[in-house]
């Protein structure tokens, strides 16, 4: 009724609900666990692996999460987005916790690592999914972004955070700490209600969802993106160890983070002002801009300036398309097409743990 009456008269129709903000202190908690483990690969050094092995991990990982999504967004579907909310953040729980118990690169870790990689495939899609629920149509695209926001501020602060706490007490305490912030989201999680959803035609299979014509173009895209993210995820770190006085791989990413946060909360609404094709091409141009500009870096400065570009086009870019994506899918299918779409996100975040493992493994060998 608040909805329909908001539109009536003609105001905005709000976004910063009681239940948007409980879902985005889950994500901020959530995301805080997930991103101290950019560190694990130097854990899996200590214990005698080699970046082969981190390779070999995290391509496992990768490959049982993308291969779970589209059964994740049926589903989603089918019986709604909490089940997978509450199932993904219990199993992440449960891995953080269990990697205290692993003393060799053998089965046991790439069990734990493979349902931790779930774990993450999980939340990542059922978050993203409620957050499309709860926000107005309107404001769908500035909603999304906004929500985005609350995942970008762990990306910003997690490598610092797990440097702190493997100075402080080694992975153990890394580990524990993870384990704290994944309870604390669960818990929030359970206070979590599903949103109503928009009643229509019955979900057909997924192949139907996968190759329907006005989201092809979007899933190819959404690819193109993640494999542009992914290129500075993984060379990042060994581009900075090969130039002298580069300034450090936290340049670039609090740069990153920073701007395209601040992009969504001060200028979230533009998208859908302008039109949402127009102002995705303009971010399409920063996201390269940044990247040309890093590859011919050589100051600090002109480090922090290509985290700031392609930070600009990762604001806008990815609630574009996410918002394209849920615009374009039938209401009873979205749980799929989100499934679909966040996939491509699971390269770019392996990309980050083998950057994680190149840092560890240099300052190792010196």
């Amino acid at each position: 009724m608040t909805r329909i009456a908001a539109t009536r008269s003609g105001a905005r129709e709000p976004l910063l609900t009681g239940p948007f903000v409980l879902l985005a202190v889950a994500h901020t908690l959530f995301g805080l666990a997930f991103f101290l483990f950019l560190h694990l690969p130097g854990f899996i050094t200590d214990l005698g692996g080699s970046e082969l092995d981190v390779g070999f991990l995290f391509g496992a990982t990768a490959l049982v999460a993308i291969a779970a999504r589209p059964l994740m967004g049926k589903v989603m579907d089918e019986r709604g987005r909490r089940p997978i909310l509450l199932a993904g953040g219990v199993l992440g729980m449960l891995a953080s916790a269990a990697y205290a118990a692993v003393s060799s690169v053998g089965v046991l870790l790439y069990a734990v690592r493979i349902c931790h990689g779930l774990s993450e495939a999980m939340l990542f899609a059922s978050l993203f999914a409620l957050a499309a629920d709860l926000v107005p149509v309107s404001r769908r695209i500035e909603g999304i972004g906004l929500f985005g926001v609350s995942g970008l501020v762990p990306m910003a602060v997690g490598g610092a955070a797990g440097d702190a706490l493997i100075e402080a007490g080694g992975f153990g305490l890394l580990f524990g700490v993870a384990t704290a912030l994944n309870v604390a989201a669960v818990a929030l999680s359970f206070a979590v209600r599903e949103p109503a959803r928009t009643p229509g035609e019955p979900p057909r299979g997924l192949g139907a969802a996968l190759f329907e014509r006005a989201l092809v173009p979007l899933w190819v895209g959404g690819m193109f993106f993640a494999t542009a993210l992914a290129a500075h995820f993984t060379f990042l770190k060994t581009m900075v160890i090969a130039r002298a006085s580069f300034g450090k791989v936290g340049d670039f990413f609090a740069a990153y983070a920073i701007v395209a946060s601040l992009i969504r909360v001060v200028a979230g609404r533009l998208p859908e002002r302008l039109g949402p094709k127009r102002v995705l091409a303009v971010a399409i141009g920063s996201l390269a801009a940044g990247q040309c500009m890093l590859a011919f870096a050589s100051t600090r400065p002109e480090l922090v300036i290509a985290g700031a570009l392609a930070g600009a086009g990762h604001g806008y870019t990815f609630p574009i398309l996410l918002g394209l994506v849920i615009g374009r899918s039938r209401p009873t299918e979205r749980g799929v097409a989100l499934a679909i779409f966040t996939a491509s996100s699971t390269r770019a975040r392996s990309s980050a743990g083998r950057c994680s493992a190149r840092s560890r493994s240099r300052r190792t060998t010196g």
